[in-house]
């Protein structure tokens, strides 16, 4: 074999080799790729597995079971003639006009036992609703109404259940109260309505009372105080940080701490808070002020990271057009830094709230796991909040609140989603391309 061939042979060699080689390389690439695709398509299938079984639980809590009853305000039922006296009109007994109307509408439910059974159908907390409708319109004393009631949990959830293919629940509901629901069934007097009191009321120990407005209010007020004092405090410190500070030892170590803090878990916050707020300067429990504070510390981070890069990508060329048409440093940054980067500070604000209106490790350290029936009307209030109000749903044991549980669930994915959404679009929106 010549010189030549063997160069031709070696060469033809080296060029299987690194055709194998590369034929390695692409497969290796394909199964990376693979391996990726099926990572993101687990994570989408695993998201819209936990968003179906979370509507598909949640959906019934935004329709209520309501009965139709006559109702006749006897003021001997009541017991109650004066209702410009609040200490008479907090003693009467709202719940006998209900009593009474039902005994009427199903006479043939005459012994004791299938009278207490009767008694089931509606809501106890329907006597305080009748109560102040009463107040409020006392000329209906003595005269006769039909109104939708709310019905019980337990009737609630056969109802609905009769409305669903499968198993029918029966739970609690007896044999006389499944024919006293056929029977309004049959003259359509019990019907699926939207649950107002969902929307429109406070916690309650009773499913079909409990709302999310309580917390939904609390969530504000606290949301409110942690903006007040984070976007300020957080902007501040990154103007400091990014245009006026030395660089030095000093700076390093709080840029440090800044960036440590923003990975701290969010429970020792609510230690802090418990330690400083309530222990040392005897701030009081459960209400949005405290809960402000610590979601306030929490966020911080979050805001002054966003902040001081959005300070950062303003380009230099402004700030040395600004020095040299003979703005002070202090102008620099007030008429001309700060105004281009404010869309990434708000961006960083927003998603700084969001992480706020989702955390409860923090507000349970400081006793804003407390159950509050009325509703907040201040940020002095006591108050709870939706992330503690879905914890304490989540615990009760009637099934009726598994419904409100996910339902609670659903409304606090929607204000992330929008909130979120809005932080994306307001970027988008006012952000300048250089």
């Amino acid at each position: 074999m010549t010189e030549d061939q063997r160069l031709t042979e070696d060469q033809r060699q080296k060029a299987e080799r690194v055709a194998r080689g590369l034929k390695r390389r692409y497969r290796a690439e394909k199964r990376f790729r693979l391996y990726g695709l099926m990572a993101v398509s687990f994570g989408i299938l695993s998201v819209v597995v936990l968003f179906t079984d979370i509507i598909s639980k949640g959906s019934g809590a935004f329709r209520q079971t309501y009965i139709q009853l006559e109702l006749h305000y006897d003021p001997e039922v009541i017991g109650v003639t004066d209702f410009g006296d609040p200490g008479a009109v907090a003693l009467g007994d709202y719940n006998g006009v209900i009593r009474a109307a039902l005994q009427q509408r199903f006479p043939e439910l005459s012994t004791r036992n299938d009278r207490r059974e009767l008694n089931r159908l509606i809501s106890s907390g329907e006597g305080f609703d009748l109560r102040d409708r009463l107040v409020a319109h006392p000329e209906l004393l003595g005269r006769s109404e039909v109104r939708w009631l709310v019905a019980d949990d337990d009737i609630d959830t056969y109802f609905k259940s009769l409305r669903k293919r499968g198993d029918t629940f029966i739970g609690r509901v007896s044999g006389t109260l499944q024919t006293a629901i056929a029977h309004l069934q049959e003259h359509g007097d019990i019907e699926l309505q939207l649950n107002i009191n969902f929307f429109t009321k406070g916690d309650s120990r009773e499913p079909e009372q409990a709302g999310i407005w309580g917390a939904v209010a609390g969530s504000f007020f606290t949301l409110l105080i942690t903006l007040a004092l984070s976007f300020p405090l957080g902007v501040g410190a990154a103007v400091y940080l990014e245009e006026f500070a030395p660089k030095n030892r000093w700076t390093d170590l709080i840029e440090v701490n800044i960036n440590n803090l923003a990975a701290v878990p969010s429970i020792i916050f609510g230690l802090l808070g418990l330690a400083i707020f309530i222990n040392f300067f005897e701030v009081p429990r459960s209400i949005p002020v405290i809960g402000g504070l610590v979601l306030t510390l929490m966020t911080l981070p979050t805001i002054i990271i966003s902040s001081r890069a959005a300070i950062k990508a303003v380009p230099p060329s402004i700030r040395e057009a600004a020095i040299g048409i003979g703005a002070s440093p202090m102008q620099v940054v007030l008429h001309h830094v700060l105004p281009l980067a404010m869309p990434g500070m708000l961006t960083g604000a927003i998603i700084g709230m969001a992480q706020a209106l989702g955390e409860t490790a923090p507000l349970l350290m400081i006793g804003m796991v407390a159950f509050i029936v009325d509703i907040p009307s201040g940020p002095t209030s006591p108050a709870t909040v939706l992330p503690v109000q879905i914890f304490l749903w989540a615990d009760s044991p009637e099934r009726a609140f598994v419904e409100k549980t996910s339902a609670a669930i659903m409304v606090l994915l929607a204000f992330l989603i929008f909130m979120n959404t809005a932080a994306v679009w307001l970027r988008k929106r006012l952000e300048r391309r250089w």
